[in-house]
């Protein structure tokens, strides 16, 4: 189930994207418009980034009162 996690944040950030898209101010450039979508998309990639090295981290964790010394 953890998994589908990523995946529906990943529809909420397109929802995200295209509402702010179609309801962003429209002006002679589109700058204003596409710096919404970028920040959207990147704050979403750095979530779904970090989750993911948590629910499969590389290295197991160890407890350092359990090492012998």
């Amino acid at each position: 189930m953890s998994g589908w996690t990523v995946v529906f944040g990943l529809l909420l950030t397109v929802v995200a994207s295209l509402l702010a898209w179609q309801f962003a101010p429209k002006r002679d450039n589109t700058v204003w418009r596409s710096s919404l979508v970028l920040t959207l998309v990147m704050c979403y990639l750095m979530w779904a980034i970090t989750y993911l090295a948590q629910l499969h981290p590389l290295e197991a964790p160890t407890r350092s009162d359990l090492r012998a010394e």
